[in-house]
């Protein structure tokens, strides 16, 4: 299993790049190769764990795994502060 770090990804497409930890090209990630239940997510800057397949349209990430949870950002803390008030 690889680790890498989430470079961005896109909740509207499903989709995004991890950065490779030792280097080289970025993996592509679709939602449907992250591991858990409910809505499948990435944040950059996000440390993961990956299997590296090697495609026909080049490599991309097949079970992802988060180890760490993804950072709160300021719309996630005004959105709980929002509906808490």
């Amino acid at each position: 299993m690889a680790t890498g770090e989430v470079k961005w990804f896109n909740n509207a497409k499903g989709w995004g790049f991890i950065i490779p930890e030792g280097g080289g090209e970025d993996i592509f990630v679709h939602f449907s190769a992250i591991h858990g239940t409910g809505y499948r997510t990435l944040a950059p800057g996000q440390i993961v764990n990956y299997d590296l397949i090697k495609g026909e349209r080049g490599h991309h990430a097949q079970n992802v795994v988060a180890l760490e949870p993804a950072a709160e950002t300021d719309a996630d803390a005004a959105a709980v502060e929002e509906t808490t008030a």
